[in-house]
C-alpha cells in the first residue's frame, strides 16, 4: 500500500521539480542567501543587548541604543539590500536565456531595484521649519519590513530589463564610444521605465489607501499571514517542506522563498514585543524551521542516528547511525537521509513528515497555552537545533522543557518504524551471510587478494580545484573536506572547496570541477550553461554515491579523477 503511494508521488516528481527551479522563487532565495551575513552579523548585537533580560538585568537605554546600533544599520535596511541581490540573481537566470551579445548589466539592475524599492517603500519627510528644514525620507519600511516590496521591484526591474534588451528599445551610441560609457547610455531607458512604473504604482496606491506599497501589501497580505500561523497553516507549511525533501527534491527550494517575508516579519515583530515587555506570540519564523520543523535537518531527524547507533541489530544501520550523528547534529543530515536511507524509503514516509508537523504544533502550544516567548534572535542553521531553540527564544526557562519533549516526542515517532526497518535489513545480511557460507563451503576458503591502499592511480598531475555545491554549504562541506583529506594522504595536487547553490555565481569560474551534491542536482541544467562558459566540468551526484564519497577520501579522489578523463 505504501509502496504504491511513493510509486504515485515519485511520478509528480518532474513537476515539483520544475517548481524549484523556477526562476523567480530561485531569484528569492538566492536573494537572501546573499544578504545572510548581514543577518547572521546584526543578530549578535540583539542577543547581547536584550538576552540579559531574563535574568533581569537591564542595559541602560543610552548602552542599548550604542549595542544595537549596528544591528539598525545592517537589518534596519535589509529590505533595500535584498531587493539589490535578489534582482542581480534573477539578472544571471535571464542572462542564462539571452545571446552572449545581450547581456543585461547586472550592476544597473541592483541600482534600479533599489531605487524601485524605495519608491514603493519609502516616504518623503521634512523635519524642521523655515531655513531649518532637513527633508528625507523614512526609513521603517526599508528593513524586514519592506522584504514583499523588495521582491516585488527586483521582478519589475529585471524584467523591464528583459523586454527592453530583446526589443532593442536603448540608446546606441557609436562604435568609437568607450564600452562602459556606451552601456550606461543603454541601461537609461530600462531603467527610467522601471522607475516612471515604481513611481505609478506609489502614486495609484497611496491615492486608494493612502499609505506606500510595502505597508498595503502586508495589510492585504495580512489574514494570510495569520491563516498560515495557524495550527493548519504551519502544519501544511512545514510538512510540505518534509513531503517534498522525500521523493528526492529540497523542500526549502520550493517552501523558504513563499515565507521568507512572512517568517523576518514575525521574528521583527518578536523582537518589538520583547522590547516593549510584552509576549512574543508570532508563530513562523527562521528559527521554527530551522531548530523546530528541521530538528537535526528536514524530517526532524536529530534522533535517528541514535537510534540506528544504539538501538539497531543490523551491522548496517549502526555504521550509518555511528557516520551521521555528528553531522546531523548540526542540521546537516544528508548523510542520514540517504545513507539510512530515508528519502523514498517508505517504512519512513510517515514519520518523516509527521515528526515535523508535530514538533511545531508542540511549539505552539507551549507559546500560546504557557506564554513561552516565540523565536526572537537568529542564528545560523547550523546551530544543533536544542542549542538554538534556547537561545532564539531568549533562553526562555521553558524552552528546556520544549527541547526534551520535542527530542522525546520524535523519538517515539522514529522509533516503531526504524525497528520495522532494522529488522528488514538484519534479515537481509543474516541471508547475505548463510549465502557467503554456503559458497564458502561448495568452493573452498579463497586466498585473499591483496588491496593497494598507497596510491589511487590518479592521473591528475597538475593542481585542480573541485567547488562542491550543496543547498546551504554544510553537506558540500563533507565532501570537500573528504577530498582535501585524501589528497594530502595520497599526495594527489587536488584542492576542494565548499559552496552554497546561489552563492557561487561570484567564484565558479575559479576552479576547474564543480560538484552537485544531491539536494541541488536538479539544478544540473541551469549552472550548466555558466559552466560551459567559464570553461568549468559540471558533474551531479546521487543520494548514496554522494554520502560514500564523503565517508571514502580514496574514492572520493577516483571519483574527480575519472570525471576529468571523460572531460
Amino acid at each position: 500500500m505504501m509502496e504504491k503511494l511513493i510509486s504515485q508521488i515519485e511520478k509528480m516528481k518532474p513537476f515539483f521539480e520544475k517548481l524549484s527551479r523556477n526562476i523567480y522563487l530561485r531569484a528569492i532565495k538566492d536573494g537572501f542567501i546573499s544578504a545572510m551575513p548581514i543577518v547572521l552579523f546584526s543578530s549578535i548585537f540583539m542577543l547581547i543587548a536584550y538576552v540579559p533580560n531574563v535574568w533581569g538585568f537591564y542595559w541602560s537605554d543610552e548602552v542599548v541604543a550604542f549595542i544595537v546600533k549596528p544591528y539598525t544599520f545592517s537589518m534596519g535596511i535589509l529590505g533595500l539590500l535584498v531587493s539589490a541581490t535578489t534582482a542581480r540573481a534573477l539578472t544571471d537566470s535571464y542572462n542564462r536565456r539571452l545571446p552572449a551579445t545581450k547581456q543585461l548589466n547586472r550592476v544597473s539592475t541592483m541600482i534600479a531595484a533599489i531605487v524601485v524599492f524605495l519608491f514603493l517603500s519609502s516616504t518623503e519627510i521634512a523635519q524642521g521649519e523655515g531655513d531649518a528644514v532637513v527633508a528625507g525620507f523614512s526609513s521603517g519600511y526599508l528593513g524586514t519590513t519592506g522584504l514583499l516590496a523588495a521582491f516585488v521591484a527586483a521582478f519589475i526591474t529585471v524584467i523591464v530589463y528583459n523586454f527592453c534588451m530583446k526589443n532593442d528599445i536603448a540608446i546606441r551610441m557609436p562604435e568609437e564610444v568607450p564600452p562602459n560609457i556606451s552601456q550606461a547610455f543603454t541601461d537609461v531607458i530600462p531603467f527610467a521605465i522601471a522607475v516612471v512604473i515604481a513611481y505609478g504604482i506609489d502614486i495609484a496606491i497611496r491615492a486608494f489607501t493612502g499609505v506606500s506599497f510595502a505597508q498595503a501589501i502586508i495589510q492585504m497580505f495580512q489574514p494570510l499571514f495569520t491563516a498560515a500561523d495557524g495550527y493548519v497553516g504551519i502544519a501544511i507549511i512545514y510538512g510540505a517542506i518534509g513531503f517534498f525533501w522525500f521523493i528526492g527534491i529540497h523542500g526549502p527550494s520550493i517552501v523558504e522563498p513563499a515565507i521568507t517575508a512572512i517568517a523576518f516579519l514575525n521574528m521583527d515583530a518578536n523582537l518589538a514585543l520583547i522590547q516593549g515587555g510584552e509576549h512574543a506570540a508570532n508563530i513562523i519564523t527562521p528559527g521554527l524551521q530551522y531548530f523546530v520543523a528541521t530538528l537535526g535537518g528536514t524530517g526532524a531527524t536529530f534522533v535517528v542516528p541514535y537510534l540506528f547507533m544504539w538501538f539497531g541489530k543490523s551491522k548496517q544501520n549502526k555504521a550509518v547511525g555511528k557516520a551521521s550523528f555528528i553531522p546531523t547534529s548540526f542540521g546537516v543530515n544528508e548523510p542520514i537521509l540517504f545513507g539510512g536511507p530515508l528519502v523514498l524509503n517508505p517504512v519512513f514516509f510517515v514519520p518523516f513528515v509527521l515528526a515535523p508537523i508535530l514538533n511545531v504544533w508542540i511549539f505552539k502550544f507551549f507559546v500560546e497555552v504557557f506564554g513561552m516567548n516565540g523565536f526572537s534572535y537568529f542564528l545560523p542553521w547550523p546551530t544543533p537545533g536544542p542549542i538554538g531553540i534556547v537561545l532564539g527564544t531568549g533562553i526562555a526557562p521553558l524552552s528546556f522543557v520544549v527541547v526534551a519533549l520535542l527530542i522525546a516526542v520524535d523519538a517515539i515517532i522514529y522509533y516503531p518504524f526504524f525497528k520495522v526497518y532494522d529488522k528488514q535489513i538484519l534479515e537481509e545480511e543474516m541471508r547475505n551471510e548463510a549465502e557467503i557460507i554456503e559458497e564458502q563451503e561448495e568452493e573452498g576458503e579463497k586466498e585473499p587478494v591483496d588491496v593497494d591502499t598507497t596510491s589511487t592511480g590518479s592521473h591528475i598531475k597538475d593542481e585542480v580545484s573541485v567547488l562542491v555545491l550543496c543547498a546551504g554549504a554544510g553537506t558540500s562541506g563533507l565532501l570537500a573536506n573528504a577530498l582535501n583529506k585524501g589528497a594530502k594522504e595520497y599526495d594527489v595536487p587536488v584542492v576542494a572547496g565548499a559552496g552554497a547553490y546561489g552563492a557561487h555565481q561570484e567564484i565558479m569560474g575559479n576552479y576547474d570541477l564543480i560538484i552537485l551534491a544531491p539536494q541541488v542536482a536538479s539544478n544540473y541544467d541551469d549552472i550548466k550553461a555558466d559552466a560551459d562558459r567559464l570553461n568549468v566540468r559540471l558533474v551531479k551526484t546521487k543520494g548514496k554515491e554522494y554520502i560514500s564519497l564523503t565517508r571514502d577520501p580514496k574514492a572520493a579522489l577516483e571519483f574527480v579523477d575519472s570525471v576529468l578523463k571523460e572531460a
